[in-house]
């Protein structure tokens, strides 16, 4: 080998030893808050494997929570991305965060809303065709019955959680007491998801309070049925979220968004990657299954996103270049 062709190497090698990072650079260090619900905590981690393995970033995930982070993020500028933020709460901080360009709103990732309603198991939703409002399933106590077999229960979520409060508002505005109706406290999220498996093993009917997404909805095919009219904002914040409500009238619950948000500064340097938290997007049926799976192998998060990763290659391989999709699969 010449020395010619030996100095031609060595320089197009040294290009290469600098070019291969330069990728990564313009990704560079990435934080993503991982909040303490299941769902966006798949998510998060979801979005560390596709960031690292098919964009070349380098990512920390951090301990995040609704407040505090949206907090950071329009005040501080740190994390960079909050994979699943349910926007309800700071809507209209939100939105004037998005207008001076502090905050990026990317894809809503539950396509469908976060979904919050009474419930009856699908079997008995099919054995009654005549059942497909909460009015309709007040006329049979007979087919929810629970400890007083003199009486149709519906279960309410746990008392700590505001779902309590609307929940119990709702059975007063209703007068489900007076159609042969108690409403059962279940304490605790776990008596209430056994509540629902209790009526699966037993083939008995259910109805009561539940959200999507959720491990359950993901095991257990349930039916939400309808209230008879829309949600009615004022009145819901004015009455039927409010504690002890005088006059409680019937009401559906709002459906909650949840949104990917990234900082300004994120969203600027890495534009391939913005791109990809603006297209992607789940529905509730596809989180559930994951969900479910996650609960019954009593897997963690990161876990939970591989195995997304491994078995809805359809689906995701959507969201990103082909380029990209090859390099995460060849990870895998």
């Amino acid at each position: 080998m010449t020395m010619k062709t030996l100095l031609i190497s060595a320089v197009f090698a040294a290009a290469f030893s600098i070019a291969a990072p330069a990728a990564a650079a313009d990704c560079g260090q990435v934080s993503i808050a991982e909040m303490k619900w299941a769902s966006a905590g798949i998510a998060a981690n979801f979005d560390k494997i596709i960031l690292e393995k098919g964009y070349g970033c380098s990512v920390t995930i951090v301990d995040g929570d609704t407040l505090p982070t949206f907090a950071s993020m329009n005040e501080k500028g740190t994390p960079d991305i909050a994979s699943e933020y349910w926007i309800n709460s700071v809507r209209a901080l939100l939105d004037q965060a998005v207008k001076t360009g502090r905050l990026v709103q990317g894809a809503e990732i539950l396509a469908d809303g976060a979904v919050e309603g009474w419930f009856i198991p699908k079997f008995i939703a099919d054995a009654n065709p005549d059942i497909r409002s909460v009015e309709d399933a007040l006329k049979h106590p007979e087919l929810f019955l629970g400890e007083d077999p003199s009486k149709g229960a519906i279960y309410n979520c746990p008392a700590d959680w505001s779902c309590h409060i609307s929940t119990t508002n709702l059975f007063r505005a209703l007068a489900a007491d007076k159609k042969g109706f108690e409403l059962v406290e279940t304490g605790s999220p776990e008596q209430l998801d056994a509540s629902i498996a209790r009526a699966f093993e037993n083939k008995v009917g259910w109805l009561g309070y539940y959200w999507a997404p959720t491990a359950i909805l993901g095991k257990y095919d349930m039916t939400r049925l309808s209230f008879g009219v829309g949600h009615d904002k004022s009145e819901w914040d004015g009455c039927t979220a409010v504690a002890g409500c005088a006059r409680p009238q019937i009401n559906s619950y709002p459906v909650s968004r949840a949104f990917t948000l990234m900082t300004r500064s994120f969203a600027s340097r890495a534009a391939p990657v913005t791109a990809y938290l603006k297209t992607r997007k789940w529905d509730n049926a596809t989180i559930n299954q994951v969900l479910a799976w996650q609960d019954e192998n009593r897997e963690s998060n990161e876990n939970a996103a591989i195995h997304f990763l491994r078995n809805y290659e359809s689906l995701w391989t959507k969201w990103v270049p082909a380029d990209v999709a090859e390099k995460v699969k060849a990870s895998l």
